[in-house]
C-alpha cells in the first residue's frame, strides 16, 4: 500500500473528539499536541462523514444539552482527512487533503458546547462492506450491561494470566478486516496481536490488569447503536495496562460478543 488515508486532528484551547461514520476514532484533551492516525477501517466506499465535537461531554453523557460559553482567547479545532504517501509526514508536499471539518471562534465570541460540525466526503475507493454495518442495533438494557461487564471481566482475567486465546477468538472478524483495510498478508494482524500479548506477558505487564467493576466501565453506543464502545470515564479503552490499550467496539449477536472495531 503506497498511500494511507490518515486523520490529522489538532486543537487550540479546547478538547475535541472526532468520529468517522459514527465511530469515535480519537479524543484529544485540551492542550494535547496534534495527532495523526490511519483510519481505513472506519471508512466506506462512497459517502463518508467526519464529525468533530467541540468540548465533548464525558462518555455516557452523549446527547447532553449544549451550554453557552465565551472564549477567553482564540479557540480552534480541525480534523483533516489526508492521503499520505508511505514513509512521508502529513506536512510533506505530496500529501493531499481529501476533506476537513473545521471550527473556530475569536477571543470574546460566544459559542455552545458541546457542539458538533460535520464534513461529508465521497471516496471512490473499493473498501469492502464492513461487518459492523450489518450488526443489529442493540437497545440499552441492564441485561446487555451485565453481559458485557461479565465478558470484560473474563477477558481481563485471561489476559492477566497470559492467555490470549479469548481475545484472539472474539477479535477474529476485526483482525480479518484490518488485514483487508491495510492489505496485510492473511493472518498477519492476528499474529501481531498474539506476539504483542506474549511480549507483555513475558515482561510482567499483564499481571497488573485487574477485572473492571461496573464503576470502572462506560458502555457507550456508537455507530448508530450497532456497536458498544467499552471505555472508562475518560473515554479511554476499558482494558489497558501502562504500555498498551485494547479498543473494544463490540456487537452482541445471539448472546455472543464480537469485537468488530
Amino acid at each position: 500500500m503506497e498511500r494511507l488515508m490518515c486523520l490529522q486532528v489538532s486543537a487550540l484551547g479546547v478538547a475535541v473528539e472526532v468520529a468517522v461514520n459514527g465511530l469515535p476514532v480519537l479524543r484529544l484533551p485540551e492542550g494535547a499536541p496534534p495527532r495523526c492516525l490511519p483510519v481505513h477501517e472506519a471508512l466506506l466506499a462512497g459517502e463518508n462523514r467526519i464529525s468533530l465535537t467541540i468540548a465533548p461531554p464525558p462518555p455516557g453523557l452523549d446527547g447532553a444539552a449544549a451550554q453557552p460559553r465565551v472564549a477567553a482567547a482564540e479557540q480552534m479545532a480541525v480534523a483533516r482527512l489526508l492521503l499520505v504517501r508511505q514513509g512521508r509526514t502529513p506536512e510533506s508536499p505530496s500529501t493531499r487533503e481529501l476533506a476537513a471539518a473545521r471550527w473556530a471562534v475569536a477571543a470574546g465570541e460566544s459559542y455552545e458546547a458541546p457542539t458538533t460540525v460535520h464534513q461529508d466526503v465521497n471516496l471512490p475507493v473499493g473498501f469492502p462492506r464492513w461487518r459492523w454495518l450489518d450488526a443489529p442495533v442493540m437497545p440499552a438494557s441492564p441485561r446487555l450491561d451485565a453481559l458485557l461487564l461479565s465478558w470484560l471481566q473474563k477477558l481481563a482475567f485471561e489476559l492477566s494470566r497470559g492467555r490470549p486465546d479469548t481475545l484472539l477468538a472474539c477479535s477474529r472478524l476485526k483482525l480479518d478486516e484490518l488485514g483487508q483495510a491495510y492489505q496485510w498478508p492473511a493472518g498477519q494482524a492476528a499474529e501481531r496481536l498474539k506476539a504483542g500479548l506474549q511480549a507483555l506477558h513475558e515482561s510482567g505487564a499483564l499481571a497488573s490488569l485487574q477485572p473492571p467493576t461496573a464503576a470502572d466501565v462506560v458502555l457507550r453506543p456508537v455507530a448508530g447503536g450497532r456497536l458498544i464502545d467499552c471505555v472508562n470515564a475518560l473515554g479511554e479503552p476499558a482494558l489497558q495496562v501502562p504500555s498498551t490499550t485494547w479498543p473494544l467496539r463490540v456487537a452482541v449477536v445471539e448472546g455472543q460478543v464480537y469485537v468488530l472495531r
